[in-house]
């Protein structure tokens, strides 16, 4: 059975590039925006072209740049930002306007002072300008994580008939539990009239740590984009883990879901944008931590030299990473040292490797880890004849 697609929305380069001190300039933008191209995303949200001249001129390029994928511009409700990014998005080969309101009744009462039949009005006027521009237009509902359903529902209806081809349900908040995201797809799925002309799409912030799975619901509940960013960056907590999600579905077939992504250039990709943006990928982060990989416990090591799979449910060469790493502390057994110390060269014994073994413990207990160097040090130490193989 063919699985269905699940298309990748990246928004590194506008909702990721909001977090304080990650300001890129365009043409680490472009560096960027090329290698979510040959990593397969679907859609490249490239920034808010009216935001600032720098913006611009940034949407711009990447306009120019990008062959296959579909590059999108953000918009407000408001006809200047429709126009200014329909301006930017010239050149794109696929171009996408992406323009919304808040839903939400805090949105509606606190931050625009209105109702809700007027919020409807201001939606379907945005759709309706941008549809003068370009043939692709996505609507965000923001807040939609806290809207009610039955409105959320009329206000999909109403910008479907006003020609947009993508609803973006955010849970801007991060508020949402899975369930509750997974049921609030499944209800537009069966109660909006004209559904299957659009694309539902997943929009989840991390505020509680549930953006990965909330996105995820919303694809088994039928939404068939997700929008995401690498290393998960984006404001406050950040946006949905691309990496994760992209794994997720792959590591689970019976989902009969899948990506366009080369889940290879998912490491190299995340050490880029970390790079480029200066911000650190924390080390226990899924997929692309530095540990993620990595094992310390000797009861786990044992397990992996003897068979990778005994706890690790990725193979690492699956996202670019070239081996697991077998990390030498005060917690590894024998099976570790061994396997490292023949690594660099040393072929031990049963008894040899008892005595290394006791020479390795006084070095670990005042050592964090044990590295390379220090073996040849601690067989040295031991006083046990061993010839290096190398």
């Amino acid at each position: 059975m063919s699985k269905d697609i699940v298309q990748i929305f990246d928004t590194t380069l506008r909702d990721g590039e909001q977090v304080p001190g990650c300001k890129l300039d365009t043409t680490q933008k472009l560096v960027i925006a090329e290698r979510l191209e040959v990593m397969g995303v679907d859609i490249i949200e490239a920034g808010f072209p009216i935001s600032s001249p720098g913006d611009f001129n940034s949407v711009n390029e990447i306009a120019k740049l990008v062959k296959n994928a579909t590059v999108c511009g953000l918009t407000r409700a408001v006809k200047k930002d429709i126009e200014v990014a329909a301006e930017a998005l010239k050149p794109a080969a696929r171009p996408r306007i992406h323009t919304g309101i808040g839903t939400s009744d805090s949105h509606i009462k606190h931050k625009f002072n209105s109702d809700r039949s007027k919020i409807i009005e201001r939606a379907v006027a945005a759709v309706s300008h941008a549809k003068n521009f370009v043939d692709d237009v996505e609507f965000y509902a923001e807040d939609a994580g806290r809207t009610n359903n039955e409105f959320l529902a009329q206000v999909c209806e109403a910008v479907i008939k006003a020609g947009a081809t993508v609803l973006n349900i955010p849970d801007t908040t991060g508020y949402c539990l899975p369930y509750e995201y997974g049921e609030k797809i499944k209800f537009l799925k069966e109660n909006v009239k004209g559904i299957e002309k659009a694309i539902l799409s997943c929009h989840c912030h991390n505020d509680l740590g549930l953006a990965t799975a909330n996105s995820i619901a919303g694809v088994i509940n039928g939404a068939r984009q997700i929008e995401c960013t690498i290393n998960g960056i984006g404001e406050r907590a950040g946006n949905t883990s691309l990496e994760e999600v992209v794994m997720v579905m792959r590591q689970h077939p019976n989902l009969n879901l899948d990506t366009n992504i080369n889940s290879k250039l998912l490491y190299s990709t995340s050490q880029m944008v970390s790079q480029k943006m200066g911000m650190p990928v924390q080390p226990n982060k899924a997929i692309v931590g530095s540990n993620a990989f990595a094992h310390s416990s000797g009861i786990h090591q044992d397990g992996v030299i003897k068979n990778r799979e005994t706890y690790e449910i990725i193979n690492p060469e699956d996202v670019g990473v070239n081996e697991s790493s077998i990390v030498l502390t005060a917690r590894s057994g024998r099976a570790a040292l061994a396997y490292r110390a023949k690594k660099v060269g040393y072929e031990l014994t049963k008894l040899q490797l008892d005595e290394v073994y006791q020479e390795f413990l006084k070095y670990a207990d005042r050592k964090k880890e044990v590295v390379d160097n220090d073996i040849h040090e601690i067989i040295a130490s031991s006083k046990v004849n061993i010839e290096s193989l190398t």
